[in-house]
Order: C-alpha cells, then structure tokens, then sequence
C-alpha cells in the first residue's frame, strides 16, 4: 500500500512539474511574440502613415499631420502624380539604372571574388587590402573627382554615365569571396580531371553554387541604386533622365511639401523592391547566414 501510494505521488508531482513548465513555456513564448509584434508596429509605423498619406488631401494632412486615418479619402494623389512629373520615363529610367548596374556587379563581383578566393597571383593580397580599404571611404568623397571625370568623357546626363561608375563595388567583391572560400575545392579538382576549363567551372559548376551570394548581392545592389538619390541628381540633369528618387524630391519644396503626391509616388517606387524581396527572401537570408563559412 505504502508502495502504490508513493507511486501514485510521484506520477502526480511529475505531472504537476510538467503542466507547470508547459504553462510556464506558454507565457514566455506569449510575452516573446507580444513584445516583438509591439517592435514590429514601431518600425512599421513609418510605411503606414506613408501609406495612409497617400490617400489624403493636403488640407487634411495640414489639419490633422499626425492622424493615421484620412478624414478624406482620395485616389487623386496616384492620378496626379503621373501628371505632375514623366512618372512613367522615370519609373524606366530606374528599373534599367538598377537593373542593368545589379546585374553587370553580379558578374563583376563574382568574378573578381572568385578569383580572390581560388587563384594565387602576385599582388593578390595587397591588392585585396586595397578593395578592402575603399570600403572604409565615404561614397561622397569621390563624387567631386568621378564627375569631374564625367564632364571630361561628355557623359553627364547619359545612362552610360549613370551606370558605368556603379558596377562594380568592394563590399560584393569581400562577400563572393568569402563565399567562394567556404566551397570545396574537390569540386574544381574533379572538373580539371575531367577536362574542364577555368572559364567553364566558374561558370557552370561555382556560379551555380554560389546561387545564395548570388541573390543576395543582387538584392543589396538593386534596393541600394533602385532607392539612390544623390548620385542620380547630381548626373542627371533633365527630368526625361531622372530616376524616381530624384524626380519625386521635386515635390519637396524649400517652404511647401506636397505629401500627398510624395508619398503616393513612394508607395509606387517601394512596391517592386517588396514583391522582389518577398521572391528571393529565403535564399537572402541563407546567403548571408553562409557567406561568413570557411
């Protein structure tokens, strides 16, 4: 009797520690996702009274500027803003500055950091200080001196003076080789037996691999130059070769801002970098958990 009775409690007790823990468990996970669903409102609360200014007049914005809810609820500021600037040239203007600048650094980057990476050159590592060090120098620095260059070349206000100064960049260059570097090397060994070129097994077999680094410098390349201001502006000097930063910072004037307008041409110019990243999101996350492998 005394055994089964001593059996009985313990199972109890060891119920009762669990349901406890479990209970436990349950809170703490309720209070996690609580407080990281409060930090995501605040960093989201920006893009929502973007969007929500989007739909309203400028005399409600100027009655009420801190209201999440437009009083007046209009689809005039979207009209109005492909009126207002060549929206449409613009939005052009940007999809090939960013899209021809993401994909020429793509294969620059790669190239370089593969090469970094695999071959044995003179100079090699002096060389990789030196990209190593332009990172370090502010962007702004060479603005005076490229265009400069520009005005030379009777590039300003071209694409190619547009696109050919941002092709390639030290950051995308650091981040495949260190990619490349956390790649077997049995995998090129194998494909020189086989007769492979260095051409081809960069193209065909580490390329490929590298599919994560891939997405991930393209998507920094593209939302980095798709989301540019100043160097645009300052090349750039006729609204028929303005990207879309730069066209819609006209509506921000020195005493007058028109937001309604502003913020709709945002909300227009933010859509294609969130459908882009929502496509390559999985694979971005796994290139920048892996590029740090040795």
């Amino acid at each position: 009797m005394t055994e089964t009775s001593t059996i009985i409690a313990r199972t109890v007790s060891s119920r009762f520690v669990h349901s406890h823990r479990s209970r436990r468990g349950a809170l703490t996970t309720g209070a996690t996702v609580a407080v990281l669903a409060v930090v995501s409102m605040l960093f989201l609360l920006p893009f929502i009274w973007m969007a929500a200014t989007s739909f309203r007049t400028q005399g409600d914005l100027s009655s009420a500027p801190l209201s999440l809810l437009p009083q007046v609820f209009t689809f005039e500021n979207y009209v109005h803003v492909w009126e207002r600037i060549p929206f449409g040239r613009q939005l052009m203007n940007t999809v090939l500055f960013a899209g021809t600048v993401t994909a020429v650094s793509v294969v620059l980057d790669s190239m370089a950091g593969y090469a970094f990476a695999r071959f044995d050159f003179p100079g090699k590592n002096i060389l990789f200080v030196i990209v190593l060090v332009t990172l370090m120098v502010p962007i702004q620095v060479t603005f005076i001196p490229l265009y400069s260059l520009l005005v030379d070349l009777g590039w300003v206000n071209t694409f190619h003076g547009l696109i050919i100064p941002r092709v390639a960049d030290a950051f995308g260059i650091f981040f495949f080789r260190q990619f490349f570097l956390g790649l077997p090397k049995d995998l090129e060994d194998a494909a020189r037996i086989d007769g492979a070129g260095e051409a081809r097994i960069f193209a065909q077999i580490m390329l490929p691999l590298a599919s994560p680094a891939v997405l991930t410098i393209a998507m920094f390349n593209l939302i980095a130059n798709w989301n540019d201001l100043l160097w645009p502006l300052m090349v750039t000097t006729t609204p028929d070769m303005q990207t879309l930063p730069a066209g819609l910072a006209l509506f921000r004037g020195e005493h007058v801002t028109d937001y309604g307008l502003l913020m709709a041409g945002s909300v227009l110019a933010l859509l294609p970098m969130v459908v882009a990243f929502l496509f390559v999101q999985r694979r971005f996350i796994e290139g920048i958990a892996t590029s740090g492998m040795k």
